[in-house]
């Protein structure tokens, strides 16, 4: 079963009292434009977020208030609500990234994008996912934390391939990152030792500054491949 779009209650109501119209209003347009029967009360729940329009019907309701799509959502997380938030059909999404329609579904349906490189690549650049966005869309947020887990705390250079395949960046600048985050864990963990040392609590104090940098290493991730870092 599918689930709502995060509909945004608040855009929809702003959108209508700036053009003038009211709950009849768009249910006529509703009606009359999309041969919908929606009733001005539905649309008046829709607005006090009492009730979440269907696919279909958010679609159309764009088309009434002279919007698109993506401006009646919440931020969008999954791969569907991206999708939807840019009007495409799942069928037309498929076709554009080069996938079977049924594979592109399967992989919607269970929030786990199985696509290639090439695949993902395209999958980005049509849905214009940042990279936080497109590893949250693809179900890849705690494959991605113990990719980079185990890199800054083994032998990095081990873990740049896994990596290429979870996010679609340059082989290059994702091993530059890889690299920066295994020196400063590493720089870290060395400096900890060395303060501790006179006081017997190295150990202790090293356990803590490697776990709060762990919890932390997607965050950080992050901030280097944008140059923020």
């Amino acid at each position: 079963m599918h689930s709502s779009p995060p509909f945004n209650a608040s855009a929809a109501r702003r959108l209508r009292a700036a053009l003038g119209m009211a709950p009849g209003h768009v249910a006529y347009g509703l009606r009359a434009q999309y041969g919908l029967l929606v009733a001005p009360e539905t649309v008046m729940a829709w607005e006090r977020g009492e009730a979440t329009p269907a696919p279909a019907e958010l679609t159309a309701l764009a088309g009434v208030l002279w919007c698109a799509p993506g401006e009646l959502l919440a931020e969008p997380v999954t791969l569907r609500e991206h999708r939807i938030a840019r009007g495409l059909t799942a069928e037309e999404l498929a076709r554009r990234v080069g996938l079977d329609p049924g594979s592109y579904q399967k992989m919607e349906d269970t929030g786990r994008w199985k696509g290639n490189e090439r695949q993902s690549a395209a999958l980005a650049t049509l849905l214009k996912l940042s990279l936080p966005q497109f590893v949250a869309a693809t179900g890849k947020q705690e494959e991605l934390a113990e990719v980079l887990r185990n890199a800054v705390t083994t032998r990095w250079q081990a873990y740049l391939k896994p990596l290429t395949k979870l996010i679609p960046v340059p082989k290059a600048h994702l091993e530059w990152v890889l690299e920066q985050l295994y020196d400063d864990y590493q720089s870290r963990m060395v400096a900890t030792l060395s303060w501790g040392s006179g006081s017997g609590q190295g150990g202790a104090n090293s356990g803590d500054a490697g776990r709060e940098f762990l919890a932390e290493i997607v965050d950080r991730f992050w901030a280097l491949a944008r140059g923020t870092g």
